[in-house]
């Protein structure tokens, strides 16, 4: 706790954003229900995935679950939410077998659904700056690739590029928030 406290002393986070997250209460992988006050107190990574995807969410979740992995060697508490920009194709069941290929560790990572598409798309730009639009006729999903460090107000306090993810300054910049606490 003391060398937590003494890593985040003094600083602050380079390049910061401030985006409130809007209210919400979605679905979880579990079935359960997941809302921004459960969060509440928590610092969080969250990004925007989905299973059919052939491109980009490949990455991203093999990055994120690397990424907890180290947080958890380093002894940081860290939630980690995934939103599905395909809510229509991504239920609980596939959002579970879909992590579970990956290797995330579910007792701290919640992949949500249970939303329209339009919804998706509303609460991304709104809270997140990022599209997550699904053009007519098409399987695949125009969405942002960015990992978002959430503080535990419930503010996006930066955001990180996904696909090659900077896992050391992500690590710092958490251990800052976590100081603040």
């Amino acid at each position: 706790m003391v060398s937590l406290f003494l890593a985040g002393c003094g600083q602050e986070i380079k390049d910061p954003v401030s985006w409130e997250v809007e209210d919400f209460t979605f679905t979880n992988q579990d079935n359960e229900e997941v809302s921004l006050a459960d969060l509440q107190g928590e610092v969080w990574l969250a990004d925007f995935v989905f299973t059919n995807c052939t491109t980009v969410c490949l990455p991203m979740m093999a990055n994120m679950t690397e990424l907890q992995d180290q947080l958890k060697q380093e002894g940081l508490d860290v939630r980690i939410v995934s939103f599905s920009v395909d809510p229509t194709v991504d239920t609980p069941e596939v959002l579970k077998s879909y992590a579970e290929n990956y290797g995330a560790d579910l007792s701290s990572w919640d992949l949500l659904t249970g939303y329209s598409p339009e919804k998706i798309d509303a609460f991304a730009m709104k809270s997140f700056q990022s599209v997550a639009r699904k053009p007519a006729n098409e399987d695949q999903v125009v969405h942002g690739t960015s990992f978002y460090l959430v503080d535990q107000e419930g503010v996006v306090r930066k955001f990180y590029d996904g696909i090659n993810p900077p896992t050391e300054e992500i690590i710092s910049d958490i251990e800052i928030l976590l100081a603040e606490e």
